[in-house]
């Protein structure tokens, strides 16, 4: 029996191509937003992409993706903003509050033999963990065994200080997430990651890579960041140079912000605006700017020719910076499909790996 998947919630394709790295065959990947359109096509030749907004798309418009006779396998992350502790009190009125539940549906509609979910950690306590909770209930009574685990993404290889709620369910038995495959003291960092890419100045842009430019920073950032040191933060600066903000006892515990990275340590997580040097600890280590759109994807562990714009079109810092921070990292996509497959193996099923 050959196995296919349909990745929901798809963005432009960081699960996608984690999956076809590892040699699954994705046939499709599904989202609302039409930016997403040419960095999944683009970069994932054999899977094909449907704008359409899964709160109204017809369970049937899914189920006939899959190959008629194939193992189905459904894989999603929904938009995790609303679930994110630092948002809640802006996004009462979103839709996006509905797409956990709507997952749920469409999974026990379509019933796939194999389904992941990847999200932010407060999904497990959001609203006295009812949301997930429900979740997870409504699998277990459609016979699906249930794993979920919160993981520190660089024990599997991501160079972030990331954590990402993992869930993985089967029709076939016991399912889990792979061993981890680093340690501390072997963890990738922003240095094995970045640290070979030309240096560039703030505003400027690479001639040789459209997506290796840089926000320019202000005179005063500017005056800021030359004062930062790795792993610092705005209390290294001389007085006035601190924001008004921060001066004030309400603003003194906000420290993640305005700060260099540190070579041999994961980057901190990386956002829609980690190009911005004042949204995080988004300083380069060493040159006086914010990170780079190419080094950002490199964070995120895309590969260094993956393409976010198409050929000769003009990069918008703030468009591209929001599809690689809300991508999921390539190296996850490839521990959940690794671990997918591990489990399939078990039960005589192979992937067609070449």
């Amino acid at each position: 029996m050959s196995v296919s998947v349909v990745d929901l919630f798809c963005g432009v394709g960081g699960m996608t191509h984690g999956f076809i790295l590892e040699g699954f065959n994705v046939v499709a990947g599904i989202d609302i937003d039409e930016s997403c359109e040419y960095p999944y096509q683009a970069n994932n030749d054999n899977s094909k992409f449907y704008k359409e907004d899964i709160l109204t798309i017809p369970t049937s418009y899914i189920e006939d993706l899959y190959p008629t006779g194939d193992l189905k396998i459904l894989i999603g992350c929904a938009p995790c903003q609303p679930y994110s502790s630092n948002a809640r009190a802006k996004r009462r009125n979103d839709d996006k509050w509905k797409l956990v539940p709507r997952f749920a549906e469409i999974i026990q509609e379509t019933q796939p033999e194999i389904v992941s979910m990847e999200n932010v950690p407060d999904l497990v306590n959001f609203q006295k963990k009812a949301v997930f909770n429900n979740f997870v209930d409504n699998l277990r009574k459609s016979g699906y065994s249930v794993y979920s685990s919160i993981i520190y993404c660089p024990d599997y290889g991501v160079p972030q200080t990331r954590k990402r709620l993992v869930l993985l369910a089967s029709k076939l038995g016991d399912i889990k997430l792979i061993e981890k495959t680093h340690h501390s003291d072997a963890y990738p960092t922003v240095k094995s990651t970045i640290f070979d890419l030309p240096p560039l100045n703030s505003g400027e842009t690479h001639i040789d890579d459209p997506l290796h430019f840089t926000r320019k920073l202000s005179d005063l950032n500017l005056k800021r960041i030359r004062q930062s040191r790795p792993g610092g933060t705005w209390k290294d600066w001389d007085e006035e140079l601190v924001a008004a903000c921060h001066r004030k006892a309400s603003g003194a515990s906000y420290r993640s912000v305005y700060g260099r990275m540190v070579w041999n340590e994961p980057a901190p997580t990386i956002t829609t605006q980690a190009y911005a040097f004042g949204s995080g600890r988004f300083g380069h280590p060493e040159q006086d700017r914010a990170l780079s759109l190419r080094e950002m994807a490199l964070l995120q562990t895309f590969p260094e020719d993956y393409e976010f714009v198409k050929p000769n079109e003009h990069v918008y810092l703030k468009r591209v910076g929001t599809l690689i921070g809300n991508a999921v990292p390539v190296t996850l996509g490839r521990v959940v499909a690794r671990s997918i497959e591990r489990h399939l193996t078990t039960y005589g099923y192979t992937i067609g790996k070449e």
